[in-house]
């Protein structure tokens, strides 16, 4: 056995110290290792970073033993006889669901950036000993977890117990005076908990979720993989995120986002922050139980490089908000709006033509993970353009086999074959396995149909050709100019938009005016040899800044050339920039026949 303790005396340092016992370490040279990176989040991350200091002792003679670091995120022990404990702390002042945070108001912690795994015992059973701090603001803190409770009880302090070092690191922990709610789906209990100053209604939160919930357990069929589910949910003024594990999820969201007492509709706040839950929990089958080879196990002190990330991440995103339109929290419209937001933002991103989303689940570690100003002309996202592949897929495969066979269907199987066997996907094996389901309702042009599509949407950068399958569903796909900077896409348009010449870049304001963020790759900013990060001064010689560079730039026509003054650094320039027509890059999808929404929107 393992047995860590974990405790956080140290609330405004932001400091947890931590300590692993090992009842049987090796005589000589007993290695322990700190993760490079936490499973859903495809990143090196070096947690070891933040350690910040380090110290072993013989648990038996009370004596010194000797620790060496030997690489960026290994330990090694020296000579010891027998018992040893390692005391160590960690800076935690990571504000996500991937790593630490501690401070007065709150501790949480994911296992991967706290807990040193002990090389050659990583399947031993691991205790963990959660210690309440020794600080008043911190009486009325509980504890939320979805480990085992070894003699704590239900959400509080006290000793917990994990099968091996990959079940302690899936279980992240929330420590606060926290809102709590609980509801049941299909027999399993589920526990919302909120950290942070908010006003939700609690009680449609917990409705809504139930739906949403009981809906994918069905999905795959019963019984769920968990015995419980909780999740962890940090409320702040203005955040989004989540991370997947086997019983439980971290988000964060904005306070805004939560429905109050007053709200009767689906805000697109709360329309963000449920389809944010919907797309956590549907991981908790979907990467989480069903996942590529590559990560069976997971290895955690290098990158693990998989093609199959479009799948896991593009499958669940198409899903995430498909599941509130089934379940009728939101309407068909709403999921058109929300579906025609996603395939705005692909159109948008030039990179869809230099990088394919096989090469951009590949690559996520050092690319999609650390975007930078040209992230938009050189990537595509496994996520957006994922969900567009698996929403072609799913309407080609309704469309070959009359519905027979649809991505429901693959879903399934995916669970019943590799899922609940523990068996993983080989890269290229998904694609051979959805021709094979759907073989017995095609022909041979149907199959080759098939094959053609994944070789196009998931091998090259030609873009999918959604419209013909979205019409055969009833629904039309129309491209429009944005109306605006702040134009998402999903909605008709303003006819009487005034913005009709383009600049070819995105922009975000600062004191002194408009810093470009993004320079789209031959558009006019970029033709004007405009960069990221200029600072835009003035346009025709008039000041300008966020909410009036549109305005200063609509009085020109397309062809037009006008001044434009920027800083790069601290010197002045000026650029002489031809106004282009703007893109039709904004999508919206209307319903043409409802009746054929039936099956696939529910």
């Amino acid at each position: 056995m393992i047995q860590y303790t974990i405790s956080s005396n140290d609330l405004y340092g932001h400091v947890f110290s931590v300590t692993c016992s090992i009842t049987s370490p090796k005589n000589q040279g007993q290695r322990l290792i700190m993760p490079t990176w936490t499973p859903g989040s495809y990143m090196i991350r070096d947690f070891s970073k933040n350690v910040v200091q380090i110290a072993a002792k013989d648990i038996t003679s009370n004596e010194p033993v000797d620790i060496y670091k030997i690489d960026k995120s290994t330990w090694e022990l020296g000579a010891c006889n027998g018992p040893v404990i390692i005391t160590y702390e960690i800076y935690a002042w990571d504000m996500s669901v991937r790593a630490a945070h501690l401070d007065q108001t709150h501790g949480y912690f994911n296992g991967t950036s706290v807990f040193f795994a002990v090389e050659g015992q990583e399947g031993s059973v691991c205790e963990l000993d959660i210690r309440q701090p020794q600080n008043s603001c911190a009486e009325d803190w509980r504890v939320a977890t979805t480990l085992k409770e070894l003699t704590a009880k239900r959400y509080g302090f006290g000793k917990y117990q994990a099968e091996n070092y990959d079940d302690l690191i899936d279980h992240p922990v929330e420590m606060a005076d926290f809102s709590l709610i609980t509801f049941e789906a299909c027999g399993v209990s589920h526990d919302v908990v909120f950290t942070g100053k908010h006003y939700a209604d609690l009680e449609r939160i917990a409705d809504d979720l139930k739906v949403i919930c009981e809906y994918q357990i069905n999905f795959f069929g019963m019984p769920a993989p968990m015995e419980r589910y909780l999740f962890l949910t940090w409320v702040v003024g203005d955040g989004y995120g989540g991370l997947e594990h086997r019983a439980s999820t971290s988000l964060i969201c904005s306070r805004e986002d939560l429905p109050t007492s007053k709200d009767n509709d689906v805000t697109d706040g709360y329309r963000t922050f449920l389809g944010l839950c919907s797309h956590e929990y549907f991981h908790t089958w979907n990467v989480k139980r069903i996942k590529p080879a590559k990560f069976l196990p997971y290895a955690l002190e290098q990158e693990s490089h998989t093609e199959l990330l479009w799948a896991f991440e593009g499958i669940t995103s198409y899903y995430d908000d498909l599941i509130l339109a089934r379940t009728g929290i939101i309407s068909k419209e709403s999921y058109l709006e929300l579906l025609s937001q996603v395939m705005t933002r692909v159109e948008r991103a030039e990179g869809r033509h230099k990088q394919t989303v096989s090469e951009s689940s590949f690559d996520a570690w050092t690319k999609f993970y650390k975007q930078d100003e040209n992230a938009t002309n050189a990537i595509v996202s496994y996520y957006t353009k994922g969900t567009l592949v698996v929403l072609g897929l799913d309407l080609l495969l309704r469309k070959l086999t009359a519905d027979k066979v649809t991505m429901d269907h693959v879903m399934v199987m995916l669970w019943q074959e590799f899922g609940i066997k523990k068996i993983g996907i080989q890269e290229r094996e998904l694609e051979r396995r959805v021709v094979e389901l759907a073989a017995p309702c095609l022909d041979t042009s149907g199959k080759q149909l098939l094959e053609i599509y994944f070789e196009q949407a998931l091998r090259s950068t030609k873009d999918i050709d959604l419209a013909p399958l979205l019409e055969e569903r009833g629904v039309l796909l129309q491209l429009r100019e944005a109306d605006s900077a702040a134009d998402k896409g999903g909605k008709a348009g303003n006819k009487e938009s005034k913005n009709r010449v383009s600049l070819g870049a995105t922009y975000t304001e600062v004191a002194s005016g408009v810093k470009l963020s993004v320079v789209v790759n031959g558009g006019a900013a970029h033709k004007a040899g405009l960069s990221a990060g200029d600072i835009v001064i003035a346009v025709d010689g008039l000041r300008v800044n966020k909410s009036s560079i549109e305005k200063a730039l609509s009085v020109f026509n397309p062809g037009e050339v006008v001044s434009l003054y920027a800083f790069r650094r601290d010197e002045l320039m000026r650029f002489d920039i031809t106004l282009e027509i703007p893109k039709q890059d904004t999508v919206f999808l209307t319903v043409e026949a409802s009746d054929k929404l039936n099956g696939w929107l529910g």
